[in-house]
């Protein structure tokens, strides 16, 4: 290469250009080497202020608490409270989901029935929903089902909004060129509205999983005997501040891994898309 082309950033014929890849582009594996050295440094940061900068009593240290959790788990003392949530997460999660998804679509292509209720489901949206807790304890009772009905209530309006929103986005052309092919309604609403609505629905799902579970852990922290929620009452009320933060680490465990599971669905959704198309 000549010294103008150096000048001018001309590239001779035949010379192939290189481009750096991006830090965005990275593998799988990479990433995740990257976000273990994060993880580890992080540890190591916690750990090196607890007793220094900050009072361990108030920040434990992730020794403490790795310690903790090996205890619970030899001894079985997490797993029945971990199922408890778990139980009360996904019930309140498939309930919301499968009743927002429904009523969304409903409400989305009958567009006199939305206009009709519109201002009573948002007035009802904009209650905030932890609010409604002693309420239904006081309807449900101490049991799990109360848990369940926050958890649902929850979930409802977040895959609701999202799936009235993917429907109303559906390109009206494309609905008219069916109808003029003699769709039926069922056919438009099957091959055109829910595809093109899925990926509004499923980003619905995947905000209300953390929404499913802080449901739940809500409704313990009220009344409980079971769950994690009650664990976390139960370790701050006794000033235990190792063991809070090791039922943290089981909650935040717990939410990715259900997270996973949405995104695996999600994948295998969209994979079937593609083939049918």
């Amino acid at each position: 290469m000549t010294s103008s082309a150096l000048i001018t950033g001309d590239v001779p014929p035949g010379t192939v250009r290189t481009r750096k890849r991006p830090l965005a582009d990275m593998s799988a594996c990479q990433m995740f080497i990257w976000q273990s050295v994060l993880f580890v440094l992080i540890m190591a940061g916690w750990q090196l202020a607890s007793g220094r900068l900050v009072s361990s009593f108030f920040i434990s240290n992730p020794v403490d608490v790795a310690v903790r959790l090996w205890d619970w788990t030899v001894s079985g003392f997490i797993f029945p409270h971990l199922w408890v949530t778990f139980y009360e997460t996904v019930a309140g999660y498939v309930l919301g989901s499968l009743i927002g998804a429904l009523l969304g679509i409903w409400l989305g292509v009958a567009h006199f029935m939305s206009r009709l209720l519109n201002p009573f489901l948002f007035a009802f949206y904009a209650l905030p929903k932890i609010a409604l807790a002693p309420l239904l304890v006081l309807w449900f009772g101490l049991g799990l089902e109360s848990k369940i009905a926050l958890s649902t209530v929850i979930v409802f309006f977040l895959v609701f909004y999202n799936t009235f929103t993917g429907v109303r986005e559906v390109d009206q052309d494309l609905i008219d060129t069916v109808r003029l092919m003699k769709a039926k309604r069922h056919q438009v609403l099957m091959h055109v509205i829910m595809p093109s609505a899925m990926s509004w629905i499923f980003a619905g799902l995947k905000i209300s999983i953390p929404y499913a579970l802080i449901g739940a852990i809500v409704g313990e922290l009220i009344a409980a005997s079971q769950g994690l929620g009650y664990l976390v009452g139960r370790m701050g009320a006794d000033f235990d501040t190792t063991g809070v933060f090791a039922v943290l680490v089981v909650i935040g465990l717990l939410a990715v891994a259900l997270n996973y599971l949405v995104e695996l669905i999600q994948n295998r959704q969209e994979r079937w898309k593609i083939l049918s198309h």
